[in-house]
């Protein structure tokens, strides 16, 4: 029910994705006042006839948007049960309020696949008189040399009780159309016509094999069921280590789900995952599970989105965007590999799909479970689940009973000073020799993140850091050091502070330097390439992973894409190139998202039958991160990380909001951040932190140039509030024309840096 009473609402007329551009308004009677909330459905009278349709509630006010007596009035409450769709109008609204984009925006997202697109049939043909008048008709027809009619009739003969395509008789028996028609027309054969959908998967067969869980699986799907069947309906983390299974407790927690009658969602992080993971779960749900993804044409989108709705399908994989299918009876939500930082969004509005997931799951009917899963848990669940707003499982062990791998960590410093300089340090070069002569397989990673800027020290590890904020500052041109959060700047040196070393430079190389100097060591080994170059087409990410999971490479070398999920059991050993890439990037999440990349990484080694061994090269080889993410060692990482986010108020331990600015005007622009600045200073929250305004990483694209303001606070409502008062003075100024071309967004908790 809404908080107080409206007078008016404007309305999105059946969902229809050519009217979701524009809202209507409506008034409401007094009998539904107070009843009519965001999301209603509400019947009403449309167009010139006043003809009865069915609309959505998407916003509630007081003020009318045109003269009052040209106003209609809404007739009636029009369903009792919560629709799909309707779930989905609340969801938008929460996200409007809590991401900061408008209503229409958030409803884009949540309903993406409203374009009717034209339905697929097959036409099949069968004999509509009995088979002794059919007879006698094909020998008529032989008689007269009717030869089509003839060939056709004798094929239907042939099975008198079965239908054969259409396709067949056009195509192979060489039968027109006009033939079939006129034989239709006579009443001697009947067409029949069934509509189908498009099926992104292809024709892949179902295994009928069950999952033998271990106690440790097993305890962790029945203990989630139990709570399901008690009413429970909670959010839970299982932090299981590489390797340990979380698929199959997924697999198994899904099957009982469905024999409940309820469907459920996994969502994956990349699109590279997409097929692999499909594959698993087909091989136990067969055409009960699709795919949701942004490789599919608009027909497939669309045909998913139907089947969902109308009950085909009980799964549905895919990445954020596969949240948002239609299912009417939705039990359960998995999101694999939960730390990804591709669950956010960077486009308006920029949600997340772990907290929108949690939200939805509340407004469906009955509620829903909701399953995150990682190796490498965001300091986000992680704190919720110690605090007790999650609820936590372990899995310690790996399912084929193998152990961890073995991980070096090879100090590059000792390299050049040694005299090696090539990419490869001595350790690794070894170990790639020693796979590539036992017939096994290797992965090198090159951790790219945070590639366009740190300055470090290639002689002691030295890196140029802010003193304000502990993140690394980011070179620009004209040879000066920023830092992205409060905009410290000092000039770059090429002369390292700490040590005198000239050695003072940014690290450059790449996934195709990387493959010339594999073939350059090793001319016999086959090494496939895996980035964003080598994956534009549609389907190379399953043919590059077919060929490596079919052993027709030795060496996978790739960016991030390669070290997500995969299990290649052939594969003994991984090289981790360049670990302090991401480890010094201007972004405070830099030691996480390192320790994620790197135990992720070291994961892929040793899942068969074969141990595996892993060389992490780092110039800070002491590093917190490196070396816990050496040892596997998640807890240890935590403590230390979680130390730092609360003496800093950084997400979890405080929520954050960037208040984003980007104007064509810089001077125009900086007046109006520090407008915004005074107006959030006006609230006099108690314990908030502001930040700002300052120049954005990239400060200015296009000529629009950019600035950030950066609030902190515990409570989350308190950045809300922060933001309504942000809303109400960008409306004024707009509604006053004085906004000039300005635009404002925000971003909660922000994963990427603006």
């Amino acid at each position: 029910m809404p908080e107080k009473s409206y007078e008016y609402a404007n309305l999105i007329i059946d969902i229809s994705h050519e009217k979701v551009d524009r809202p209507f308004q409506y008034r409401i009677p007094d009998k539904l006042k107070g009843v009519v909330d965001v999301g209603s459905c509400v019947k009403i009278p449309f167009g010139k006839g006043n003809s009865m349709r069915k609309g959505y509630v998407v916003e509630l006010m007081n003020e009318p948007q045109c003269a009052p007596e040209k106003i209609k009035e809404i007739i009636d409450m029009a369903e009792d049960e919560l629709s799909p769709d309707q779930i989905m109008v609340k969801l938008s609204a929460w996200m409007h309020k809590y991401y900061g984009s408008t209503m229409i925006s958030a409803l884009r997202t949540v309903l993406p696949v409203r374009k009717k697109v034209g339905t697929l049939t097959h036409r099949y043909i069968r004999l509509f008189q009995d088979e002794r008048q059919a007879r006698d008709f094909y020998h008529n027809c032989v008689k007269k040399h009717q030869v089509a009619r003839a060939r056709l009739l004798e094929a239907l003969l042939e099975n008198p009780d079965e239908r054969i395509p259409y396709e067949l008789a056009t195509g192979k028996l060489n039968v027109t159309a006009a033939t079939i028609k006129s034989l239709s027309d006579q009443g001697i054969i009947k067409i029949d016509s069934e509509d189908y959908y498009r099926n992104p998967v292809g024709d892949v067969k179902k295994h009928d094999k069950t999952i033998t869980l271990s106690s440790e699986q097993q305890q962790i799907s029945d203990r989630v069921i139990a709570d399901f069947d008690n009413g429970i309906r909670d959010t839970y983390l299982i932090h299981g280590i590489t390797g340990s299974g979380k698929t199959e407790v997924y697999i198994d927690m899904i099957h009982k789900m469905v024999s409940r009658g309820k469907q459920a969602i996994v969502l994956i992080p990349e699109i590279a995952l997409t097929y692999q993971t499909l594959m698993r779960f087909y091989r136990h749900f067969g055409e009960r599970v699709s795919v949701m993804n942004s490789t599919l044409s608009a027909g497939e989108k669309y045909d998913q989105a139907r089947r969902a709705r109308e009950g085909d399908i009980d799964i549905i994989i895919g990445p954020r965007s596969a949240l948002f299918t239609p299912f009417p009876d939705l039990g359960l939500i998995i999101i694999d590999e939960e730390h990804e930082s591709s669950y956010k969004s960077e486009t308006m509005p920029k949600y997340h799909a772990r907290e929108t997931a949690i939200q939805l799951a509340k407004f469906v009917p009955g509620g829903a479970s909701v399953v995150l899963g990682s190796a490498t848990p965001s300091l986000e669940s992680y704190y919720r689940a110690q605090n007790g707003t999650y609820k936590l499982f372990e899995l310690n062990s790996r399912l084929t009973g193998g152990t961890l791998p073995d991980v070096e960590i090879a100090d590059l410093r000792d390299e050049l000073r040694s005299g090696n300089r090539s990419i490869f340090s001595r350790i690794l070069q070894e170990k790639l020799q020693d796979a590539l002569d036992n017939g096994h397989q290797a992965m090198l990673f090159i951790n790219r993140r945070g590639l366009a800027g740190f300055i470090s020290c290639r002689s002691c590890g030295y890196v140029f850091k802010c003193p304000h904020c502990d993140v690394s500052l980011s070179e620009h041109r004209g040879g000066t050091l920023i830092c992205h959060y409060c905009g410290y700047t000092q000039p770059v040196s090429r002369i390292c502070p700490e040590c005198g070393s000239k050695y003072v430079t940014a690290f450059r190389a790449g996934t195709q330097q990387i493959e010339k100097e594999v073939n350059k060591m090793f001319p016999k080994a086959r090494v496939l390439r895996m980035d964003a170059d080598t994956t534009k087409a549609k389907g190379s990410y399953e043919k590059i992973l077919s060929a490596f999971a079919s052993e027709e490479a030795d060496v996978l070398v790739g960016t991030q894409m390669i070290v997500k999920g995969h299990d290649f059991p052939n594969v003994t050993l991984v090289g981790i190139l360049a670990a302090d890439m991401s480890l010094y990037a201007a972004d405070y999440r830099a030691a996480e998202r390192t320790f994620q990349l790197l135990t992720q990484a070291a994961g892929r080694a040793g899942r068969g039958k074969f141990p595996g061994s892993v060389v992490i090269q780092s110039y800070q080889p002491d590093n917190y991160s490196i070396v816990s993410a050496s040892k596997q060692d998640y807890k240890a990482f935590y403590e230390e990380e979680i130390s730092y986010r609360k003496l800093l108020r950084y997400p979890p331990a405080a929520h954050m909001m960037a208040i984003q600015i980007m104007a064509k005007d810089e001077n125009y622009g900086k007046q109006l951040a520090a407008r915004l600045r005074a107006e959030i200073e006006f609230l006099k929250i108690e314990d908030m932190i502001i930040i700002g305004p300052a120049q954005a990483a990239i400060g200015k694209i296009n000529d629009i140039y950019r600035m950030v303001i950066y609030l902190k606070h515990e409570d989350l409502e308190a950045l809300v509030k922060a933001k309504e008062a942000v809303d109400s003075l960008l409306d004024y100024f707009d509604k006053n024309k004085k906004l000039n071309g300005i635009m404002v967004q925000f971003d909660f908790d922000p994963m990427q840096g603006f």
